[in-house]
């Protein structure tokens, strides 16, 4: 008996909306992760990327437990000398909502050429309107 590899054209994707207002970041980014890996699929092959897309609407009704609004920090750098910004996760919130739950999902993949092609299939909208209406997606229970 052999066992089945999935190849790239054989993969059949699925358009999911996923609702994050009160969900807890962390759960909703290991869950939505998984999903754009492909993992929940019986086809699922390490080094293909079998996974579906996801919209993520209303990121900005996002939810951190204990302290992190005001401990956790996130760093860029602007490539000049003495660049480092950091800011906290409460000012990003209010100034980038998607960035915070873009983050999150993108540090749960993958740091290969597989886990950015896996990224690419994320949609993150602050609010609950989005422009992928025509894909037809199904909402989806992150459980």
């Amino acid at each position: 008996m052999k066992t089945y590899n999935a190849k790239p054209g054989e993969v059949e994707r699925k358009w999911y909306v996923v609702d994050a207002e009160g969900m807890v970041l962390g759960r909703l980014a290991s869950f939505v992760a998984s999903r754009l890996r492909g993992k929940h699929k019986a086809a699922f092959t390490p080094y293909v990327d079998t996974g579906d897309f996801i919209i993520i609407v209303n990121a900005e009704k996002v939810r951190l437990t204990g302290k992190k609004m005001t401990d956790k920090l996130y760093h860029h750098h602007t490539t000049y000398m003495g660049g480092l910004r950091t800011i906290n996760a409460r000012d990003l919130l209010v100034k980038k909502p998607e960035r915070v739950v873009e983050l999150a999902v993108k540090r749960m993949l993958p740091a290969n050429s597989l886990g950015r092609a896996q990224y690419r299939k994320l949609k993150v909208y602050a609010g609950t309107a989005h422009p992928h209406e025509a894909q037809q997606p199904v909402p989806l229970q992150v459980s």
